[in-house]
Parts: structure tokens; C-alpha cells; sequence
């Protein structure tokens, strides 16, 4: 058990990402009380709208699909640990000015709408440069680890954050989460103001050197392995991680519930991601490729169920296996680019990775809020889920095409049977995929 312990938090023996770590936890945990109570808001101002929803989060991620390429080419380029630095006190800023909005009971939809925006620009900056930074936090043989302890991170605030807001909102009102959120975002502003940059383990770089974004694309552009998940995360992202605006509407609308149950639904989905994310952690290669189609094709099932689910228990129970195959997902497309990428390039290939994930939220966000409030908020969980599978088919079509291999079933001892992957014909590799697969198989080759 303890040496199980042990390999689960492996990174945090060391300093710089035991900071990073604590500072991502007490913000994240801010900004999910944050996000709750703010999706409750713009029902209560909204008069139950899905389609305002759905604006607030489209705004939220607009910033996204406008800088974040921009925001990966700065991260190759300058110290990753000021620019986080600056995009954090960015984001606390925006968050107080908006909750003293909220306490001196003045605000009104369009100051949500405002604030979203801005949240979303400091967000845009931060996320692409965090996610190259963790790279620089551990050495290459924890860089899976470290990764996965990210993602667990992530889930526990998202566990914690919206139960918590639930449980506020009924006793302090909507206010008083406000005000105890943007105290909490403050926190990492000082964690990386404390770490210590002599043990970071960053690539060389000139300020105002070339780091093209037309370069990283084009990078992107010849390697099969990081072209693969980055598009089928690109329709996924889009369609089938719509939760902040159906999750809300499905607890209000349709079931008729109060911000507590609503807290509640998030916690059963956050349960879930945070077993995959947990999942996760014992990981020390890069993923392969048919697992990570595996965990979409799942995740497509799972979400299909939910927009089905006749009462609110039966949607809370299937939120569990839902969650845990969107972050066991999500986590491995990031670790199958984030691991098979050169140095040089992390940045503006991750940035890409955020814009495609994150920054297609506009679109989805409209795009479900929209058909909720015209053919029902279940109608529009379940046709993600059916569109998630079919792009994970897609994905898995595409790769047995340019594999040359082919699905077969397995029989195993003990009646149990399996899908196996077999080569049809053996077929020369591109240079692209001579430079890729090493790494699929043994990890090795990854350079940090």
C-alpha cells in the first residue's frame, strides 16, 4: 500500500511542484466555487435561459481561440514561470473586480457577460504556458506522473469547489462564494513567486528569438501521432465537453433542482475524473494510440446514457463512469502529444492542443445552449455523446488506415474475448512516423 502511495505522488517530493501543485489546488477550488455560482447567477438573472448559459461560457473561451496560439509562441520564447506570474495576478484582478460587483448587489447580466470575457483572456495566456511549464518542473522520467498529479489536481478542486459552492450559496448566498473565491485565486501568484528557478529544468532560449506559430503548425502538420489526437480531441472538445452548461440546465430545468443538487451532479462527474486521473498516474510511457480512442469511445457511450437518464439519481450514478473516461481521455491525448513532442516546439503544440480542446468551447457552448433551449436540455447530452463516438470512430478508422493494421477479435482462456490489433501487410514508415513511434513503445526518446 505505501509503495503504491508512493508511486501515485512521486512528483511531489519535488519542491518546485509541490508549490505549483499546492497553488493550482487552492485556485482551482476557488474557480469552480466561482463557476458554479456563477452559472446559478445567470439563470437567476437569465429567467432560466440555457441559451445566456451557453453565452457566458462561449465568452468565456472566445479569448481562447484568439490568443492562445499566440500565448504557446510566447511560452517558447520567455520564462514560462513570470508569465504565469503575470497572467495569475491578471485573473485575481478581473475576479475581485467582478465580485465587489456581486456584493454590492449592482450587477446585472451584461457585467457577467464582461467579466467572463476577461477571465477568459487571462485564462487563455495562463493555460497553454502552465501546460508547456510542468515539463520544466520535474525531470523527464516523472514527467508522466507529474502530468497525471495535474489532472488529479484539477478533479479534487472540481470534487471540492462545486460542492462547496452548493453548500455556500445556500448559507451565505451567492455573494459571499464570490468573495471567498477571489481570495482563494490569489494563491498561485505566490507559490510560483516561491519557487526556485536555479532547480527548474527549461530548454535554453533567447528572448525575441523565432518562434514562428506558422512553424509549430506546420511541425504538427507532418506528425501523424500528434495530428490524430489533436483532431479528434478538436470535435470532442467541441461537442462532447459541454458539462458546464448542460449540467446546470439539467439540474434547473429538468429536474427542477436547487444549486446543492446542482453541486451535487458536478461532484458525481468530478468523482469520476478524478478515478481517471488517478488512473493515470502509475503511467512511465507514452500512451498508445488505440487506448486513447478506447477511452473516447467510452466516454461517447457514457455521455449518450446520461441524456437518457430518467430521473436525477440515474443521471448522478452514470456521471461517475462518464467523468472518469473524460478525464482518462483527455489526460491521455495531452500525455500522447505532450510526451511525443521536441522541446523547442512544446509550447506552441500545446497551445494548439488548448485551442482545439478549449478554445472550440464557443462554438459547442452556443451550439448547446441553442438546440437545449429548442429540443431539450437531455436531447442536447445525449446527441454530444453520439457525435463524441462517432468521432472516436472516425479517429480509429483513420488510424488502422495509415497503420496498415486491422481489429480482430481474440478469443482468451476462460472464455473471455478480447479486440487485438494485428498488421495487415508491413508497410515502409513515413519519416514522420519513423520519428513518432519510438516513442509510443518505449518513451525514450522524449526530450525535456
Amino acid at each position: 500500500m505505501r509503495a503504491a502511495l508512493n508511486t501515485t505522488f512521486l512528483s511531489l517530493r519535488v519542491p518546485n511542484y509541490r508549490l505549483f501543485a499546492g497553488g493550482q489546488l487552492v485556485k482551482l477550488v476557488g474557480v469552480w466555487m466561482m463557476f458554479t455560482a456563477q452559472d446559478w447567477l445567470v439563470l437567476e438573472l437569465s429567467g432560466d435561459s440555457p441559451g445566456a448559459l451557453g453565452m457566458v461560457t462561449a465568452l468565456q473561451f472566445v479569448p481562447v481561440m484568439v490568443l492562445t496560439l499566440w500565448s504557446g509562441r510566447l511560452a517558447d520564447r520567455y520564462d514560462k514561470r513570470k508569465l504565469l506570474v503575470a497572467a495569475n495576478a491578471a485573473f485575481a484582478a478581473f475576479a475581485i473586480l467582478f465580485a465587489v460587483l456581486v456584493a454590492a448587489g449592482v450587477v446585472e447580466l451584461w457585467h457577467v457577460f464582461v467579466s467572463a470575457l476577461f477571465l477568459g483572456i487571462a485564462n487563455a495566456v495562463e493555460t497553454p504556458v502552465r501546460q508547456a511549464f510542468v515539463s520544466e518542473l520535474v525531470e523527464l522520467r516523472l514527467l508522466p506522473n507529474a502530468l497525471a498529479l495535474s489532472a488529479a489536481t484539477f478533479n479534487v478542486a472540481r470534487i471540492s469547489g462545486p460542492a462547496l459552492a452548493g453548500v455556500l450559496l445556500a448559507v451565505l448566498s451567492t455573494p459571499g462564494v464570490f468573495l471567498i473565491s477571489t481570495v482563494l485565486a490569489v494563491a498561485p501568484v505566490f507559490t510560483y513567486l516561491r519557487m526556485r528557478p536555479a532547480e527548474l529544468h527549461g530548454t535554453d532560449r533567447r528572448a525575441g528569438g523565432d518562434a514562428r506559430v506558422i512553424d509549430g503548425l506546420r511541425y504538427v502538420g507532418k506528425r501523424h501521432d500528434l495530428l490524430l489526437p489533436i483532431g479528434m480531441m478538436a470535435v470532442i472538445g467541441m461537442i462532447g465537453f459541454n458539462f458546464p452548461v448542460t449540467l446546470a440546465a439539467l439540474a434547473k430545468i429538468e429536474f427542477d433542482a436547487g444549486p446543492s443538487s446542482f453541486g451535487l451532479l458536478t461532484t458525481c462527474l468530478a468523482i469520476g475524473s478524478l478515478g481517471g486521473a488517478l488512473a493515470g498516474t502509475r503511467r512511465r510511457t507514452r500512451p498508445g494510440v488505440y487506448k486513447v480512442i478506447g477511452a473516447a469511445l467510452f466516454f461517447g457511450v457514457f455521455e449518450f446514457a446520461v441524456g437518457f437518464a430518467p430521473n436525477f439519481a440515474v443521471a448522478a450514478l452514470l456521471l461517475v463512469p462518464t467523468g472518469f473516461f473524460s478525464i482518462y481521455l483527455a489526460q491521455g491525448a495531452n500525455h500522447r502529444v505532450q510526451m511525443g513532442v521536441d522541446p523547442e516546439y512544446r509550447g506552441r503544440v500545446m497551445a494548439l492542443y488548448v485551442l482545439v480542446f478549449l478554445g472550440t468551447t464557443p462554438i459547442g457552448a452556443t451550439l448547446s445552449g441553442w438546440w437545449g433551449e429548442h429540443f431539450g436540455v437531455p436531447s442536447s447530452i445525449w446527441a454530444a455523446g453520439l457525435v463524441s463516438f462517432v468521432a472516436a470512430l472516425g479517429a480509429l478508422a483513420w488510424q488502422l488506415r495509415a497503420s496498415g493494421e486491422r481489429l480482430r477479435i481474440e478469443r482468451r482462456p476462460r472464455r473471455r474475448i478480447r479486440l487485438a490489433v494485428t498488421p495487415v501487410v508491413p508497410r515502409p514508415r513515413s519519416a514522420s512516423r519513423a520519428h513518432a513511434e519510438p516513442l509510443a513503445h518505449s518513451g525514450s526518446g522524449v526530450n525535456v
